[in-house]
C-alpha cells in the first residue's frame, strides 16, 4: 500500500457515521418534565439551532432551564405553545 492509500483508508474510517432520523415519542405521552434541544424541536417544528438561539438571547417561545452547558425545554411550556396543555 502506499502512503496516500493508508491515508484515505483512515480518513474514510474516522468519519462520523450519518445517522437517520430519531423517532420522537408523541408529545402526548411524554411524562419527564424536560426535553432535550433536538426533541423540543422536534415538537416545536423548529431546527435545533434556533431553540439555542432563543436561550441565548432570551426571547423565544420557550425558555430552557440551564444545567451546567446544557439546555432542558419544559415540555408543560412546550405544550402550552402548542395549544395542547
Amino acid at each position: 500500500m502506499t502512503k496516500q492509500t493508508d491515508l484515505k483508508a483512515k480518513d474514510a474510517s474516522t468519519k462520523r457515521k450519518a445517522t437517520g432520523p430519531v423517532d420522537f415519542p408523541p408529545l402526548e405521552s411524554v411524562t419527564a418534565p424536560y426535553v432535550d434541544t433536538d426533541q423540543a424541536a422536534h415538537y416545536l417544528l423548529r431546527k435545533a439551532t434556533t431553540l439555542r438561539i432563543w436561550a441565548c438571547n432570551e426571547d423565544g417561545l420557550v425558555r430552557p432551564r440551564r444545567v451546567g452547558r446544557r439546555l432542558f425545554w419544559p415540555v408543560a411550556d412546550i405544550r402550552r405553545v402548542l395549544g395542547t396543555a
